[in-house]
């Protein structure tokens, strides 16, 4: 099988997935969501301010509604680190974590083709 064929095959997949993720959960929070999830898995999640300046993804306040959309759809929680209380990191939650097993799932599918 062709490499492109595979990608195409997965972009298949994966968009048969992203209904898991709701209907407010557009492309722009979905990228946003995949950029917060690299960024804490690496051990260095994201403060608002840092993803506010995402601006390759959008406007800030485009991202300000994503950030929302994602938080309301139990996709990131804003969470606090020891005693400062004005610094905020975006991390994924439980909800995340089970959409990108089912995205790792496709993977590996295709990976055994």
């Amino acid at each position: 099988m062709k490499s492109q064929d595979i990608y195409l095959r997965f972009l298949a997949l994966s968009q048969a997935l992203n209904p898991n993720l709701g209907d407010e959960i557009d492309l722009a929070a979905q990228r946003l969501l995949e950029v917060l999830a690299v960024s804490a898995a690496r051990g260095a999640p994201l403060t608002v301010s840092q993803a506010m300046e995402l601006r390759s993804i959008a406007s800030p306040a485009t991202i300000h509604r994503k950030l929302r959309a994602l938080i309301d759809g139990h996709l990131i929680v804003q969470q606090f680190e020891g005693m400062n209380r004005r610094t905020r990191y975006l991390v994924p939650t439980k909800n995340a974590d089970k959409h990108f097993q089912q995205m790792g799932a496709v993977v590996e599918s295709l990976i055994s083709i």
